[in-house]
């Protein structure tokens, strides 16, 4: 509560705002929180970043970033970096998983500006802008895996063999990754950080950015942990932004099936690590409903290891893994 009134208390020194009219805009996976308050027909967002577990720098200096690239992102009104205090301009209160669950008649423009913004991202990109994607950085996300998601949700110890095939699959991994054209990287890019909005799309969620391999936005927007497109459609979108990246003069593979290879197996990086994550949120903050966005993200990760050789080693090994009953409880 009391980090509640000094929110409040720095609010008002710009904005008369009592505190019923502070409302909760949303919430994420981090320590975050964000109010929103209307004051001449006009809505604004505060965000609470407590300093001892958030660093509300990052955002403002890639919120610049992307703004001056042509990105739809919240501006930066003011700011308190000591107390971890933002007030931002408003992106509305539709994200695009909103939008798509009420109707997806509109999926197709939706998703064209949404690769639209990405391209403008990736386009200024350069070294020594943004931290890099390092190999240290990819090691220490998939490392989430075994740690929570196997051994602290499924309560499971690998064996000596399992141990070994995920390792020699990770090294197989990072070489792909690691020789991939490197671009900016949103690195949350998907359905609930974007909004419908005017320009289209708002985009939120930057701040964790980084320069990494081109593949990486187009897995978390495609492969999305909140929402399912047949394969058929995924591939469709992939192909038209490729394209379009091509014209743009970005760095992508010159052949599609190269392209969507490196998108693949960057995809097996992420999901490992995004199931790592969701077991993590649940088993040591508290937050349960990620559990249930766990199978989405373990089908896209099964059906890639499927698909390729030097991959099927692991495929069995996940096949292992949810083949065990998980413990305390929990399901997917």
């Amino acid at each position: 509560m009391l980090r509640l009134d000094a929110l409040l208390s720095w609010v008002n020194q710009t904005h008369s705002v009592k505190a019923d009219e502070l409302t909760p805009a949303s919430s994420d996976a981090s320590f975050r929180r964000y109010f929103r308050f209307t004051q001449q027909n006009t809505t604004f967002i505060v965000m609470d970043a407590p300093p001892e577990h958030e660093d509300c720098r990052p955002f403002v200096a890639i919120a610049r970033l992307f703004e001056q690239a042509g990105v739809h992102v919240p501006q930066v009104l003011r700011e308190d970096l000591e107390q971890g205090f933002l007030l931002l301009t408003d992106l509305g209160a539709i994200t695009y998983l909103d939008a798509l669950n009420q109707s997806v008649e509109g999926a197709d423009a939706l998703y064209r500006d949404a690769f639209t913004a990405l391209i403008r991202i990736q386009r200024p990109s350069g070294p020594g802008v943004l931290p890099e994607y390092s190999e240290e950085l990819l090691r220490r996300e998939v490392a989430m895996f075994p740690e929570w998601y196997v051994a602290r949700h499924c309560g499971l110890t690998l064996t000596p063999q399992q141990t070994q095939i995920l390792n020699t699959s990770i090294d197989a991994l990072m070489r792909n990754v690691l020789a991939q054209p490197r671009v900016f990287v949103h690195r949350d890019y998907h359905s609930r950080n974007l909004m419908v909005s005017t320009p289209n799309p708002g985009v939120l969620d930057f701040q964790d950015a980084v320069y990494g391999p081109i593949t990486y936005d187009a897995v978390s927007l495609l492969k999305d942990a909140y929402i399912h497109w047949e394969e058929e459609q995924r591939l469709d979108w992939l192909v038209r932004y490729w394209e379009a990246a091509r014209k743009a003069g970005l760095p992508v593979a010159d052949d599609m099936g190269t392209f969507y290879r490196d998108y693949e197996w960057m995809g097996v990086q992420r999901h490992l690590k995004v199931v790592g994550i969701f077991a993590r949120l649940a088993h040591r903050d508290g937050k349960t409903g990620y559990l249930n966005d766990i199978p989405l993200v373990w089908r896209y990760l099964r059906e890639a290891c499927g698909r390729y050789r030097e991959l099927h080693p692991l495929a069995n090994v996940l096949d292992q893994i949810s083949n065990t009953p998980v413990q305390e409880g929990y399901t997917f």
